[in-house]
């Protein structure tokens, strides 16, 4: 992938869903950058800033367009209505603008942890039901041991307009995958299509009755992202641009002022590389008591372990090189290193 064309401005998922195809680089060529930075755009982002009653967001430091790295909690939202809904997918992520680097910690929704404000422990999905985003960070915060600087959601209705309006999108889908557990939506998405609308998409991402239960569904967000990365980059059909800003409009929500998003989008897209790592949490699934809840539990060492790599990430003096990186990225670069050596020994031998 060419990654020099893409925006990872507030990072992922609600904001990869929109922001990374509204301002790819042949989008922009194409309405012509003037156009951009005469403040349309810009204008266009308002209503989607709603920030958090007594949380005030971290400004951006802005060094000749440099920035320090900031994170952001990044939701998917199950609203319907007028209801305030529960956070489906939580994904802490760390954008290092400088680097073009990019880390995602997914937190898979039933998390058993101590909701904060409302001194219980639940799943983590429900900290947003309680209480919004505000509650969400405020958890999520204490889960980590780490700050988060700004969140971003999108509601699932935004989410099938997305991809509806991108034309749908291509997944790895080979054998039928049948949601009908009585306590799930209900559901059945067909292997083997060439294309995949919105609904099928949204479901995909959801489907949680496979045998690696969150885990796989983490990944499945993952895969997703990817996927969704190359539709963007395939697309060059300006015109959509109205119209994804609209359904931003209507679904997406931040605590990024408008001027700092379209700052952060000029700054990477003048990145000459850019990297995404990706971790799921790790851990187990049981029931508290016999006919009770279903509750995932972190592991503690792999909790420890993200805590210090999200600190490694934040700090803005870890060069690139030194960042420390999920395991499964690690292990990968030591088995190239491994084959490497072995090859050069071969062509050494007499």
């Amino acid at each position: 992938m060419n990654k020099r064309k893409w925006l990872y401005a507030a990072s992922a998922l609600a904001v990869v869903l929109i922001v990374t195809v509204v301002f790819n680089r042949g989008a922009l060529a194409m309405l012509g950058f003037d156009w951009f930075l005469e403040g349309h755009i810009e204008k266009q982002l308002e209503q989607t800033y709603k920030p958090i009653d007594g949380r005030e967001p971290v400004p951006i430091s802005t060094i000749d367009k440099k920035q320090d790295p900031f994170s952001v909690l990044l939701l998917g939202v199950d609203q319907r209505g007028k209801e305030i809904g529960r956070s489906d997918t939580m994904i802490y992520t760390v954008v290092r603008p400088k680097d073009g680097d990019l880390l995602m910690v997914s937190i898979p929704r039933d998390t058993y942890v101590e909701i904060v404000g409302k001194d219980k422990e639940d799943k983590i999905t429900h900290a947003y039901a309680f209480g919004g985003a505000g509650m969400a960070m405020d958890t999520v915060e204490k889960l980590l041991d780490a700050p988060i600087h700004y969140y971003a959601s999108i509601n699932f209705e935004g989410f099938r307009k997305v991809i509806d309006t991108l034309g749908g999108i291509s997944l790895p889908i080979e054998e039928d995958m049948v949601n009908d557990d009585p306590d799930h939506e209900k559901f059945v998405i067909k292997a083997g299509q060439d294309n995949y609308n919105g609904q099928d998409t949204l479901n995909y991402v959801r489907y949680r009755e496979d045998a690696g239960g969150d885990m796989n569904r983490t990944e499945r967000h993952q895969i997703f992202l990817n996927l969704l990365m190359e539709k963007a980059k395939q697309m060059n059909q300006w015109s959509k641009v109205p119209e994804l800003m609209d359904i931003m409009g209507d679904n997406f929500s931040t605590d990024m002022r408008p001027q700092q998003l379209v700052d952060l989008a000029q700054s990477m897209l003048q990145a000459k590389e850019r990297n995404i790592y990706s971790h799921s949490l790790l851990g187990n699934g049981h029931r508290l008591k016999s006919g009770g809840a279903w509750y995932y539990f972190a592991d503690e060492e792999d909790l420890a372990k993200v805590q210090t790599m999200i600190k490694s990430w934040l700090n803005a003096d870890t060069p690139a090189s030194s960042l420390i990186l999920p395991d499964k990225y690690t292990v990968n670069k030591a088995k190239e290193v491994g084959t490497l050596s072995s090859s050069e020994s071969v062509s050494k031998q007499p």
